[in-house]
């Protein structure tokens, strides 16, 4: 039975959105690893005030890409810089399409002079992977799935754990008998605990610093009983899939955003090449904002907040759509506060709505939350922030509407989607937000990348 392709189901349902529109979806969190250990507020508090540990062996697709064009298929067709691209160094790489709307992005270590591993959501390890195989690169490509997906259930090949918060510090001297060699963010070093190799990924979220610990799956059990050993004294704190998913809102990352892929007709042959079952297909969308156009959803780097990132330096795909942008009025990426009271009363029914957790595209207004607001954005993801006292949100909106301290109004409900007009009055209460920068933690803002 021949396996049917992302192409299959957009024919299937009629268009991209049809086929990817599910309201009231379940919010994505980690697979394998608890929900919560000693609960989320304290899980998140843990990384604010303590010291946390993070298992990412599991939820993470891993893509080792070798070969003499490695370094030429990723700079073909990722915007990064490639020439001040060290051994040992890791980047987020920026896969983009020929319209510069981006594939999603994904974190690209050099372990060599030909040898890359690219981790995280898999749809930029495909494009890659594509791209290699159609171009004729003389590279390898070998994925390890992530836990849900991997066959058998087998073990990952690597472990990952982050150790992070004000003491991250104090527990690494203490497992390993001192400081670790001075490295910068998003370099790693390597690293032996009782004759175990593998490397410590200098690191950090929501403001705090850490490492990101990887190396052989034989090594984890091992790794991890030590960190919990010596964190015991330090009150370390083992945060769960909940906790997990919320940092990103505090430092600015926007995970999982659209991939431009649906639409281009030169892209036909690429959306038959993936499987419908694969997170091209599967990735919902849902929340108070609708449009039958699939590439009102797209994004570009730019409003992601990487135009930093991007090295016209090389030639690559995207490129021209790029530089045409750089000079574009597009929304920017900010942070929404919600006011307190209103997520009480329209998510908690008057209480504590205890963790909330969406990805939905829900609709950004001006006004005060009566109703009659204008369209200025959309919601990117939405998180509880337990040590803040509020829900937070990334958002990209309209450079008017972006200023700190700006009033706004999110549309809290599901549309139907297809069959109902788009800008159908469907009673959605609102709740009210104040736009203040992202990354929305002073440190991740100011002084993550100073040393990078």
């Amino acid at each position: 039975m021949t396996t049917p392709s992302l192409q299959d189901g957009i024919d299937k349902a009629g268009s991209p959105v049809d086929m990817l529109w599910k309201p009231g979806a379940e919010p994505w969190t980690p697979e394998v690893v608890e929900r919560e250990f000693v609960g989320w507020r304290q899980e998140q508090a843990a990384w604010h005030d303590g010291v946390a540990l993070l298992n990412l062996s599991h939820h993470m697709y891993d893509m080792w890409i070798e070969g003499p064009d490695a370094t030429r298929v990723l700079a073909d067709h990722g915007v990064n810089n490639f020439e001040k691209f060290a051994v040992g160094q890791a980047k987020q790489y920026v896969p983009v399409t020929r319209h510069g709307h981006i594939v999603t992005d994904g974190i690209l270590a050099r372990e060599g002079e030909n040898a890359y591993l690219l981790s995280g959501i898999p749809a930029a390890q495909h494009w890659v992977h594509y791209h290699a195989e159609k171009g004729g690169y003389d590279v390898s490509c070998v994925t390890d799935p992530s836990s849900a997906f991997r066959p058998g259930g087998k073990d990952p090949k690597l472990f990952r754990y982050q150790i992070q918060g004000p003491r991250a510090l104090d527990l690494v001297e203490s497992v390993f008998g001192g400081p670790l060699p001075e490295t910068k963010f998003f370099h790693s070093a390597p690293v032996t605990l009782d004759g175990r190799p593998f490397r410590a990924l200098r690191h950090g979220m929501a403001g705090q610093a850490g490492y990101e610990f990887i190396g052989p799956w034989e090594h984890a059990a091992h790794v991890h009983e030590a960190f919990l050993k010596a964190g015991e004294p330090l009150g370390l704190i083992q945060v769960g899939a909940l906790a997990y998913t919320t940092p990103s809102v505090e430092s600015g990352w926007i995970p999982s955003p659209v991939p431009g892929i649906y639409s281009d007709p030169e892209l036909l042959d690429y959306r038959r090449y993936l499987p419908l079952f694969g997170i091209e297909g599967r990735r919902p969308l849902n929340g108070s904002h609708f449009s039958p156009d699939i590439e009102d959803y797209y994004v570009s780097p730019y409003e992601l907040g990487y135009g930093k990132m991007i090295h016209f330096g090389h030639d690559f795909l995207g490129r021209d759509a790029l530089l045409k942008a750089r000079d574009e009025e597009l929304r920017k990426k900010v942070t929404l506060v919600f006011d307190a009271d209103d997520v009480r009363r329209v998510v908690g029914d008057g209480r504590d709505p205890g963790f909330v957790l969406s990805y939905a595209r829900h609709r950004v207004e001006t006004g005060h939350g009566d109703g009659d607001g204008e369209l200025v954005g959309v919601t990117m993801q939405i998180a509880s922030i337990d040590p803040v006292g509020t829900v937070l949100a990334q958002a990209l909106i309209a450079p008017s509407h972006a200023a700190p301290g700006t009033e706004v109004s999110v549309a809290w409900g599901e549309h139907p989607g297809g069959g109902t007009d788009p800008d159908a009055d469907l009673g959605f209460p609102r709740i009210r937000a104040t736009v203040q920068p992202s990354p929305f933690d002073q440190h991740a803002r100011t002084q993550y990348r100073r040393n990078a």
